[in-house]
């Protein structure tokens, strides 16, 4: 099943270069889920062929306007294209009446529910979850209240060991239940044991967003292990006292952080507009952190195995 993400803005403050303001969108299975929306981001999902009303939920780091500015003008245009399934925002406590007042000035009126859920800035929590996956927030440290992202999948299905379903001639019906672990009985009296017929299934992907952070090991916890870790790199490390004035990392800080947490593969984002290439940010990480890739627009990444 699928869990990947599309990048869809990799700059920081500034449209530079054809890259854009931050956004980035998580297919999984069938679900859409578009983490930060700067300006633009709807354009960008109409670039790569993402219909808007599939984006069941948002999540808004924070307030800096490269990371929401594109908000209004999607969520308008999700009205516009006859949108009727609630959509969900999670994001800044302030983010609720910057909505609204948008939304009454212009006399608008969504044909759907909006359902606002204000991020508790200061206090890692569990803020989603169902089924198949959960939402972590973390604090980050930035020069304004701004939290991180982590996307955990829940347990995968077991897998069915096909030559002995075949042999047994298990009834295709049984099949789902016992790969969730279900036993099986027929009309007759017979049981299909679910741990004579499967083996462990994959196992569980993950995800983190660092939006805006300066560097350090507070956020630490939250990301341990992950199998992808997005981690804002700004600025080149000789640009180290900028990133720290600006409450910003260095491409060498990310991979610092990706090594330490055991990431398995680190995506550098949110570059500075003064970069025309951001090939030497991604050299600069690569002698800490090899498995390092730059964060490249248009392009789908797999979440794991």
């Amino acid at each position: 099943m699928k869990f990947e993400l599309l990048i869809l803005g990799s700059n920081s403050a500034l449209p530079a270069y054809g890259r854009h303001p931050t956004a980035q969108l998580i297919r999984f299975y069938n679900d859409y889920l578009l983490i930060d929306c700067g300006e633009g981001t709807q354009m960008q999902l109409q670039s790569y062929g993402v219909k808007v009303n599939r984006i069941s939920t948002i999540f808004i780091s924070h307030l800096h306007g490269d990371h929401f500015f594109g908000l209004i003008g999607l969520i308008s245009t999700m009205n516009h294209l006859g949108r009727s399934s609630p959509l969900v925002v999670f994001g800044p406590a302030d983010l609720e009446e910057i909505l609204r007042v948008q939304f009454e000035a212009s006399k608008t009126l969504l044909g759907f529910s909006l359902q606002f859920k204000p991020l508790n800035h200061d206090l890692p929590a569990v803020i989603m979850e169902n089924d198949r996956i959960e939402v972590r927030s973390f604090p980050l440290n930035h020069r304004v209240s701004c939290t991180g992202f982590r996307f955990n999948e829940k347990n995968r299905p077991l897998k069915l060991i096909k030559e002995k379903v075949k042999k047994d001639q298990v009834p295709v019906s049984f099949m789902k239940k016992l790969k969730a672990g279900e036993d099986c009985s027929t009309g007759e009296g017979k049981t299909y044991f679910s741990a004579d017929y499967t083996l462990p299934g994959p196992s569980n992907r993950s995800y983190a967003y660092c939006s805006d952070t300066m560097a350090d090991e507070s956020y630490e916890p939250y990301i341990q292990k992950v199998d992808v870790l997005y981690h804002e790199a700004t600025f080149l490390h000789e640009l180290l006292s900028r990133a720290v004035q600006t409450k910003h990392s260095t491409a060498l800080q990310a991979a610092e952080v990706a090594k330490r947490v055991q990431a398995k593969q680190l995506l550098l984002g949110h570059f500075s507009s003064r970069y025309e290439n951001v090939q030497p940010l991604l050299t600069e990480a690569k002698k800490v952190f090899p498995q390092a890739l730059c964060a490249e627009e248009g392009k789908w990444f797999e979440i794991g195995t």
